[in-house]
């Protein structure tokens, strides 16, 4: 997506997936709307364009909106990306949050729940070993499917129930309610953090006009709340909320950089996740 005047190029994801890899990161992911407040790249077209520089790292969807996109669509989708990529694809769903998306395929807001299960229910049967989709997934035993939830019991329930990994939101949690909602999930049941928006500089100017100029205006929510939780600030301070989370049991965290994107994922790299205690 677009914070500023980036414009979107190939290029320009190229040069994130290029740093990505160079720097060990382990996946590269992309999210899903299709009406934003800013211009908005399509998720799963972005990540066919980076196959071949990814590397080794997996390719996953922080979330896609699979009651809009259609089960059968978003499968034969990532069933083609899977492919392509020799069986590296994660395939991270969720309702959506944005009645914008909703209103675009003229699908009522208030029907997003019900749909939801019951897309989940076939996309796992057109995703996993037995897939009728020709050709079918690449990875063995299937495309594992990840579901996103922010963290309440009902949400919980459903991850527990119907996937293979939780995606919890970086913007609307914190660690110790992380940890929380962790704890109603069977034990070794994977996680990971997505939307955990990222711009590291020892300028606390520079900080605070991220938050309070791109961040709080974007989401909607109080600076001073958004401090607390999003990797935006020193170094140092977000090697600290990051360790936090860790403590947490927080397996992996997707980072995603407020522009300038190589730059951030290699400080990332160097300057936090060596200081990042697990």
């Amino acid at each position: 997506m677009e914070f500023g005047d980036e414009g979107q190029s190939l290029g320009r994801i190229t040069d994130a997936v290029d740093a990505a890899r160079e720097c060990g990161f382990a996946a590269v992911s992309a999210n899903d709307h299709l009406l934003f407040q800013t211009p908005w790249l399509d998720g799963p077209t972005a990540l066919a364009a980076v196959v071949e520089r990814s590397g080794s790292m997996e390719l996953a969807t922080t979330v896609a909106l699979v009651s809009l996109r259609g089960p059968v669509a978003l499968a034969k989708t990532l069933a083609a990306l899977d492919v392509l990529s020799g069986g590296r694809v994660v395939a991270g769903v969720g309702p959506g949050s944005s009645e914008r998306d909703y209103d675009a395929v003229g699908i009522p807001f208030e029907e997003r729940w019900p749909r939801f299960e019951s897309a989940v229910v076939e996309l796992r049967s057109l995703l996993g070993a037995d897939s009728p989709l020709e050709p079918a997934p690449q990875r063995a035993g299937g495309i594992p499917i990840w579901l996103a939830s922010w963290g309440s019991k009902a949400g919980m329930r459903r991850v527990a129930r119907l996937a293979d990994g939780w995606f919890a939101s970086a913007y609307n949690t914190d660690p110790e309610a992380f940890a929380a909602a962790r704890q109603s999930l069977p034990d070794g049941f994977p996680n990971a953090l997505v939307t955990m928006w990222t711009w590291i500089t020892e300028d606390a100017a520079d900080a605070e006009r991220v938050l309070r100029d791109v961040m709080a205006p974007m989401l909607k929510r109080d600076p001073d709340v958004l401090r607390e939780q999003l990797c935006i600030g020193s170094a140092e301070r977000c090697a600290e909320l990051l360790s936090r989370y860790a403590a947490a049991g927080c397996e992996r965290v997707h980072l995603w950089p407020l522009g300038d994107e190589p730059r951030q994922i290699e400080l990332a790299a160097t300057a936090v996740l060596p200081s990042v205690e697990a």
